[in-house]
């Protein structure tokens, strides 16, 4: 039986409870012995809190036995990102900057939502230092393994989650995305990971770079990150950038198909180099939704690469985050992001209020593109995932400034706020996940979930990691 339940979706966890057939603390312990058996070997976690989640556990399991459960998710194994404030715990964000003494006494928005809605927080998963890269390595907490290959990387900068839910540690996974740091890793894993529009999911603290980050739901099936959704949606005050509450269930419609709606097939953006196999991959998964009866048509959205206007922002807000440090924490960073620091500070005012311009240039452009298709469909990445201890994967040309040519196609979007996901699609002949991307207009995230559902039940996941 607990094989069954660490491979359960949250909702079949939920039914479960719901019928007495288990219980959260069966889920729990299952989770927890898998956790154990296998985090070893991918190195997912920072913190495993094995008798705070019992303890949830044993609560949750006295509310199902009277039938009153606490909320949507009470019960079910979630982790949190270690770059989120959850009370209790340590949030190091990956780096040796932190005072790990803290005091820990704040939740996050979505930390907050979760506990109220009854899950069980298993633990705090990996990240690089502040999320910076998109792979999964740090000084402090090591190098994070990809389950289906244990010599590549899951990608970042949500890593650790990726990897944990596609290892079953767990069904639900809070990811943070600043230029695809959700959908990234979520492509190399074959987990579903959605960057909901900018403001649907309150966040605090701000992150350092501001409105182009975005929390979101990881999770192994699209109704589980539409539930997640309705749960981290909910409303908070400490953020002042929120969407006002709108008490949309994201539930509704999953299965309402996408006949009728017009797609846009976009392999490459216009610009971007994509490896061959994965273009493939993405080129068939694309074909899919004309089988399902909507209009696919191959068309670029016709921007130019954004990446000159992404740095500058990308570069600003680090030199914001870092630049005040005294000199003996500041020498604790990681090389490179001290030099993306330094970078940064050398920015002018003018610089930044030019990559504003070419920012509302980009969103305009894009706004006015979905007033003429429904959705975008897009390699989530460029490249299958590559080797552990590496920046880029190989050929990457010299200026790459870390990851934004092999990730061209999700950066575009965090300037741009759309809601965003990445669906696994297939693999290469190594055995790799491939991720394609959804992309709708601003504030309707539930035309991705209705068009990653339709390709989850055409294309389901077959294959589960060996380990």
């Amino acid at each position: 039986m607990s094989d069954e339940l660490i491979r359960m979706s949250a909702v079949d966890l939920l039914a479960g409870y719901r019928q007495g057939r288990f219980s959260p603390v069966d889920a729990t312990r299952a989770v927890l012995d898998r956790i154990h058996a296998v985090n070893e070997k991918i190195n997912a976690f920072m913190i495993i809190d094995d008798e705070g989640a019992m303890t949830s556990a044993r609560e949750s399991e006295a509310r199902w036995a009277k039938a009153e459960p606490k909320g949507l998710v009470d019960g079910v194994p979630t982790t949190i990102k270690d770059l989120v404030l959850t009370k209790g715990w340590p949030t190091l964000k990956g780096s040796l900057t932190v005072d790990p003494d803290g005091p820990w006494e704040e939740d996050a928005p979505c930390v907050a939502r979760l506990r109220e809605h009854g899950a069980v927080l298993l633990g705090k998963t990996t990240t690089p230092e502040v999320g910076w890269k998109g792979l999964t390595e740090s000084a402090l907490s090591g190098v994070t393994r990809n389950p289906w290959n244990l010599a590549k990387t899951p990608g970042g900068s949500s890593g650790g989650a990726a990897a944990a839910l596609a290892a079953d540690m767990g069904p639900l996974a809070v990811g943070s995305d600043g230029g695809g740091s959700i959908r990234i890793p979520s492509a190399f894993t074959g987990v579903f990971g959605l960057k909901a529009n900018y403001g649907r999911v309150p966040v605090y603290p701000e992150s350092a770079m501001r409105a182009l980050s975005h929390v979101g739901p990881m999770t192994r099936s699209v109704a589980d990150a539409a539930l997640m959704l309705n749960v981290l949606a909910e409303p908070d005050y400490r953020d002042h950038t929120a969407l006002p509450y709108q008490g949309i269930d994201f539930t509704q419609g999953l299965d309402a198909g996408v006949a009728g709606l017009k797609i846009a097939f976009s392999p490459d953006l216009g610009y971007a180099n994509v490896d061959p196999e994965v273009a493939r991959i993405v080129a068939e998964a694309a074909a899919v939704f004309t089988d399902l009866g909507a209009m696919v048509e191959q068309r670029d959205p016709g921007f130019e690469n954004p990446k000159a206007v992404f740095k500058t922002h990308w570069w600003a807000g680090s030199a914001g985050a870092f630049a005040h440090m005294p000199d003996e924490i500041k020498a604790k960073l990681e090389p490179e992001l001290a030099q993306i620091v330094a970078e940064g500070q050398e920015l002018s005012i003018l610089d930044y209020m030019r990559a504003m311009e070419g920012r509302t240039a980009l969103c305009l452009h894009l706004r006015e593109f979905f007033q003429q298709v429904d959705l975008l469909l897009t390699p989530a990445l460029a490249v299958p995932a590559f080797d552990v201890g590496r920046l880029q994967p190989p050929g990457s040309p010299p200026d790459d400034t870390y990851w934004t040519d092999w990730t061209p196609f999700s950066y575009p979007f965090n300037l741009a706020q759309q809601p965003a996901c990445s669906i696994p699609c297939g693999f290469t002949r190594d055995g790799l996940p491939v991720g394609l991307q959804i992309v709708a207009d601003n504030f309707r995230e539930d035309l991705v979930l209705r068009a990653a559902k339709a390709f989850e039940s055409a294309r389901p996941m077959d294959r589960r990691p060996d380990l």
